[in-house]
Formats: structure tokens, sequence, C-alpha cells
């Protein structure tokens, strides 16, 4: 069997970058699942995604946090609302920035998509409320 390919300084970066807005348990969890199948993906995100697009100096991770939000509500993509609504804790977009992307999805992207997204958004949201709540009474 061969080695595996050293890693660039981008994949390193997109990882630093990943565990940054993602958290640690998320990011080991899907390192964990990754099989030989879906390891060229996961690279892929790791270097291109959050190694070039989010590690950019230009927007910060409140900004980039609420366009990718908007962005996968216009697409229907639900299981990465929810996952980058839980992500807000680490970037720094608030309730209120989330509802300001979605109002521009429901303007430029339709009504129900934005409707659909908000119920994602609240029940992730709420979600997080009960996880810190926990987290306080230890």
């Amino acid at each position: 069997m061969s080695e595996a390919p050293e890693k660039s300084p981008r994949y390193d970066q997109g990882m630093a970058t990943r565990r940054s807005v993602l958290g640690d348990s998320y990011v080991d969890e899907a390192q964990k699942s990754k099989t030989a199948f879906d390891e060229p993906f996961q690279d892929l995100i790791t270097d291109a995604a959050w190694g070039h697009v989010w590690s950019r100096p230009t927007w910060t991770k409140r900004e980039r946090s609420m366009v990718t939000i908007a962005l996968l509500a216009a697409l229907g993509h639900d299981e990465e609302v929810a996952m980058h609504v839980r992500a807000t804790r680490n970037t720094g977009a608030t309730p209120e920035d989330i509802m300001e992307a979605l109002l521009h999805v429901a303007i430029y992207a339709g009504v129900p998509a934005a409707n659909h997204a908000i119920k994602i958004a609240k029940n992730a949201l709420r979600q997080m409320e009960g996880d810190s709540e926990r987290e306080e009474g230890r």
C-alpha cells in the first residue's frame, strides 16, 4: 500500500479554518467517518472551500457565514443550512444576522426557500440554546 501524499499548505490552512468555523468535534467526526471513496471529496472541500475561499482575508468569518447561509438556503441545501447556522457560534454571526440573510433569500430567491430555511434556522438556534443551557448547568 502506498503512503498517503503530503497535504499542501492550503489544505493545512483549510483544516485550521474548517475547525475554527465548524468546531473540532464536527471535523473530527467527518475525518473519522471518511472512507477511501469520499476522501478525495473531503480533501477538495478542505483545500478549496476552507483553504482558499473561507481563509481569504477580505471578508470576516461572520460575513462569510451570512453569505453562505443565504446561498445554501436559496439552493435548498437544508442539512448544510443547519450546519452553518450551528457554526455561527464560532463565526460571530448573530440570529439577527441570520434573519437578515434569510430576508434577502426571500426577496432574491423566493419566499418558499426563505420560509423553509427560517424553520431550519429556528430549530438549529433552539438546539444551540439548549446546548448552552446544558453547558451552563454543569
